[in-house]
Parts: structure tokens; sequence; C-alpha cells
């Protein structure tokens, strides 16, 4: 779409550069207009599709928006240089997808680089539950038979294989299985008692 100043004498309007070139003047006046002008003409027509556009590009419509003004602000300061105006849609299509991949760039190096968060800290009342959990377990086993008692240690504190609970007990695998079975229903019953 050309972009048109009417003549001020009232006759058809007259490209700026026709202006421009029929008076001999090249001033920064006429051009301002044309760019003010024709910056305005397509922020009214297209602000709105170019923000979707960049929306669905970065993913966010804030970040959108500012991709969208900053395409236009140097699409004013660079009127000048942009050899048909005709263009200038596509010009700022152009610009704006640039700019949001400049925009998913940055992230990308931002989430790579960020300190990772520290770990969530135990608040005080799980500290607090937790040990009267180990006490009671603790007191629970402590009321098992000395058997059953070392067989649950070292199965599930000790984390040996039945094999070498059977060794370090000097008995069968078989009774390690039976001691252990035994010592968690045991331990169940008592743990149970405690709530």
């Amino acid at each position: 779409m050309p972009f048109r100043k009417p003549d001020e004498e009232g006759g058809r309007p007259t490209d700026v550069t026709e202006t421009l070139v029929a008076r001999g003047t090249a001033g920064a006046v006429a051009v301002a207009w044309d760019a003010d002008q024709a910056v305005t003409a397509l922020y009214s027509a297209n602000y709105r599709s170019l923000v979707r556009l960049a929306a669905m590009l970065v993913r966010d419509a804030g970040t959108a928006e500012e991709v969208v003004q900053d395409a236009f602000v140097a699409m004013h300061g660079g009127w000048r240089r942009l050899r048909d105006p005709d263009k200038a849609l596509s010009y700022l299509r152009q610009s704006v997808v640039n700019r949001s991949r400049s925009v998913l760039r940055h992230r990308a190096v931002v989430e790579k680089y960020a300190p990772k968060g520290l770990p969530d800290a135990p608040s005080a009342e799980a500290g607090a539950i937790g040990e009267l959990e180990r006490s009671a377990v603790v007191d629970a086993l402590s009321r098992l038979p000395p058997r059953q008692r070392e067989a649950l240690v070292l199965r599930y504190y000790g984390d040996l294989s039945e094999a070498e609970i059977a060794n370090a007990m000097g008995i069968s695998r078989g009774a390690v299985k039976s001691h252990t079975a035994r010592g968690m229903t045991a331990l169940r019953n008592v743990l149970e008692q405690f709530s």
C-alpha cells in the first residue's frame, strides 16, 4: 500500500518522494512525516496480528508485545533505508520473527546457565515426626526376640541379601526367611499398638 500525503494546494495526492523531487528539497521534515504516518498506519492495521504471531513464537503475551513494539520502533528509525514502502509489512513480519528467535535464544542461554535452586529443606515438623517414627521403630525393634531383630536389622538396615544374613547369623537361608517374616509381623503389631 503506497503511503501518500495530500498536496497542500488541494490537488491530487502525491507521493512524498515526488513532492521532494518536484520542490527540490530533501528535508528531514518530509521524511519524518512519511515515517510517522506510514508506521502509524501500519501499526493501527497490523499490530494485533503481529502480536499474535509473536505470541505463538515466544509463548508469552507480554514478551510478544515488546517484540512487536521493538520491530515498529526499528522500522520507524530505518524508514529512509526501506527501498520499497509497499513491502513494509513483510519487513515487519520478518523483524518480528527474527526478534522472537532472539528472545528464544536468550531464554535458552539463561535457562542453561541459571543457578540451580537449593533442594527444599525439610521443615522442623517433618524432622520431629521423622525422629518420633525412628524412635518408635527402634523401641518396637527392642521388643522383638533377638533372632528376629537381628534378621530385620541386617536385612533392612544393613541391606544384606538372605545368603549374607544366613552367613552372618550362622543359620540357613530358610531360617532367615522365617525370622524376617515373623519379625515383620511382630514389628507391625507393636507399631500399631503405638499408633
